[in-house]
Formats: structure tokens, C-alpha cells, sequence
């Protein structure tokens, strides 16, 4: 199909495009990869008055570090993420979660900051940052920059907390130090169809058990979820077989999983629970 007509603006900074997105008022879309979004247009089931293309905004691909933290720039490819020298020392997570997605193709067209902003619960990069405990930095033209936390930035299916004239400029992500280990484990029917389950999981271990735990979900309901009785279960256990599948057992507790033609509620949160105990054990004994 072809999409509906509308006004095409190209902006080469962040002041331009924050701008056109407050001209542009509430009816129009922000073009990043376009993985996402193409599609809709072409279905008609997006139909903006306004498009706004970030391709031309360069300093929005940035990767620095920046006060402790890491920041990862919203039109940062996910090829360019998972090969960065800073997200595979600081934040590997964030790497071997980005290498899942989708294929080749779509990696090198896809950024970062637009499958955040999609706020797909299907999407693996969403349950990473809830992991990470990530900040949001989003700018308007008339207010600034706000930041949001990851636990408030997804609030529904397909929808993040942004106000309609705010831009997702980069995300911050604390460090993580050598005593992290990490781990991202995804179930799909096929290579690039969407995660019918996927966990992302971290921890830190001392003294042969486990200090600190952060465990989050995807596709278990209509945002990420983060699987706090894992983490409150697992933390001070000493590293076992047994205590990772003692702890798995409470990973859908409080999840809302969809039931769909990908499989039934129930069988998600069987797979949540053996998931969880394969990304615990892996991220514990790496």
C-alpha cells in the first residue's frame, strides 16, 4: 500500500528537529530507523500530518561516558551499539541483548533510541533497560531536557511516558563493574521473529554468592516487567543450581502475559520460569 500523504521535514540538529516537532504539533511522527515505523505507514495504520527524518542529525549517534554513567545516543544503529568498545566494557547487557534483534539488516538500519521509543513489549531492548535501571533524557523546544526513569518511561502497549512534543535525545545507563555478570536469553520460533519470552539479567557476585540481582522480562504484558521476587529471592543466596531455580519459579509472579497465537499465557510463564533460570545461571558463572 501507499501511505497517506504528509509534510516531510529533514532537520541536521537536535534544535531543528525539537523545533519541527513542536510546530508540527501532535499528529506527527519521528522517523529514526524506520524498522518500525515504515511499515505502519505502508499499512496506513500510522498516518502522521508531519514526518520528521533524524538521519541527518549526527550528534544524536553519540556514545560517550558522561558523569559514571554510559550514554548510548537515540540514533545509535544497533550494529553500532553492540560493536562499541564503551557498551561491551560497561554494559554488556546491552550488547549481547542488541545482537538478538531482529537480522543483519535490520541491525545496521535500526537505532537504539527508536526501538526504546516504540515501547514494544515484545521488543528485547525495553527489558534491558528496565534491568539497567536507564534513564531516559528526552527535550522539548519550550521545556528542555527532562529525564525519565525506566520503571516510569514504558506505561502501556506501544506507549512510553514522552509528551507528544518531546524528542528522545540518548539514554544514560550506570556502569557495571567486573564483579557483574550478564545475560540476555530469548525464546523465538525463528531467528528474527519477535521474543515470545525473553529475560534480561544481571548480577553481582561476592564471596561466592550473589549481592545484587536485576531481572526483567519480555513480552509478559503490555510493558517490560521486571521480576522483582526473583531479584528479593535470589539476593544473598550462595551460587547454586538450586538456588537459581528456586528463585525462577517466582519469575511470572505479578506478570500479565498475553495469550495469542504465539502461545497461551500459561505457556509464557513456563517459559519465563526456565528463561530465568538459564539467564541466572549464565550471568552468575561467566
Amino acid at each position: 500500500m501507499i501511505p497517506a500523504a504528509f509534510d516531510y521535514v529533514r532537520p541536521t540538529s537536535i534544535e531543528e528537529a525539537v523545533t519541527a516537532l513542536a510546530e508540527a504539533g501532535e499528529d506527527a511522527k519521528v522517523l529514526a530507523g524506520g524498522q518500525s515505523l515504515m511499515p505502519l505507514l505502508r499499512l496506513r495504520l500510522a498516518y502522521p500530518d508531519a514526518l520528521i527524518d533524524l538521519d541527518r542529525v549526527d550528534s544524536l549517534r553519540q556514545i560517550r561516558s558522561e558523569n559514571g554513567d554510559l550514554f548510548i545516543g537515540a540514533m545509535a544503529t544497533h550494529h553500532q551499539v553492540m560493536r562499541d568498545p564503551l557498551v561491551l566494557e560497561h554494559v554488556p547487557l546491552i550488547a549481547k541483548a542488541t545482537a538478538t534483534v531482529a537480522d543483519p539488516a535490520v541491525r545496521h538500519r535500526g537505532t537504539f533510541g527508536g526501538s526504546l521509543a516504540h515501547a514494544d513489549p515484545a521488543g528485547d531492548l525495553p527489558a534491558v533497560a528496565l534491568a539497567l535501571d536507564a534513564v531516559f533524557v528526552v527535550r522539548s523546544a519550550e521545556r528542555g531536557d527532562r529525564e525519565i526513569p525506566a520503571a516510569e518511561f514504558f506505561v502501556d502497549w506501544m506507549t512510553s511516558a514522552m509528551e507528544p512534543d518531546e524528542l528522545l535525545i540518548g539514554v544514560r545507563v550506570p556502569k557495571l563493574g567486573p564483579a557483574w555478570g550478564v545475560h540476555y536469553e530469548k525464546f523465538h520460533r525463528t531467528a528474527q521473529a519477535w521474543a515470545i519470552v525473553g529475560v534480561a539479567c544481571a548480577v553481582r557476585r561476592e564471596r561466592g554468592a550473589i549481592e545484587d540481582a536485576r531481572v526483567a522480562l519480555t513480552n509478559m504484558g503490555p510493558t517490560p516487567y521486571r521480576a522483582t521476587e526473583v531479584e528479593r529471592f535470589i539476593e544473598g543466596r550462595t551460587v547454586s543450581e538450586n538456588s537459581f531455580t528456586a528463585a525462577a519459579e517466582r519469575a511470572a509472579e505479578g506478570a500479565s502475559p498475553p495469550d495469542d497465537l504465539n502461545g497461551s499465557a500459561e505457556y509464557r510463564r513456563h517459559l519465563a520460569r526456565v528463561l530465568t533460570a538459564r539467564a541466572l545461571t549464565t550471568a552468575a558463572t561467566v
